[in-house]
């Protein structure tokens, strides 16, 4: 049974590292709560008419970040929704705070060893992890962010749960 947006709490924003399963739980939780699903990253490529990689080449991180936070900004005229932003959203103090108070943010913690096996080939679509070695810039990536991540409402461990745990426990926070 699909509860009432009115009745439900605004979005909830799924975190962490690529490859923690924010947009593979994302849509699965929303089909199951009858929520839209946005994925950020591909807002950001509709809204520059470019993919990642070539915002990412032409014109930098900073570029790509700021459209991330004009990302951001538009969710505040949407119906609550299950976000998945790209892993790097809550580096920006920003972003949280256009969702904020109201949205739940919820850190999906996985190893970067795990992450880099679940990308499998797509990891070669990530800038930050293309032409490196995955395991290693992934560890670097959680050593700076984990900070940022470590202020979510909610941490669950995607290690320790199978799918349809990671779903409960995410829904259990709607």
């Amino acid at each position: 049974m699909s509860e009432s947006l009115a009745e439900s709490p605004a979005h909830v924003i799924l975190i962490g590292l690529p490859g923690a399963g924010k947009s593979t739980h994302g849509r699965r939780v929303a089909r199951l709560c009858g929520r839209p699903f946005v994925d950020l990253d591909r807002r950001v490529v509709q809204v520059a008419g470019r993919s990642i990689p070539q915002i990412f080449r032409e014109d930098g991180e900073s570029a790509f970040r700021a459209l991330e936070r004009e990302a951001t900004a538009a969710l505040a005229l949407e119906p609550p929704s299950i976000v998945a932003p790209g892993g790097g959203w809550m580096l920006d103090p920003a972003n949280v705070a256009l969702v904020k108070p109201g949205a739940t943010i919820i850190w999906l913690q996985v190893s970067p060893q795990r992450a880099v096996r679940r990308m499998g080939a797509r990891i070669r679509t990530r800038p930050l992890l293309r032409n490196v070695d995955p395991v290693a810039a992934l560890e670097m990536l959680l050593a700076a962010r984990a900070p940022r991540y470590a202020v979510a409402d909610v941490v669950i461990d995607t290690e320790v749960l199978d799918w349809k745990g990671v779903a409960a426990a995410i829904r259990a926070q709607i």
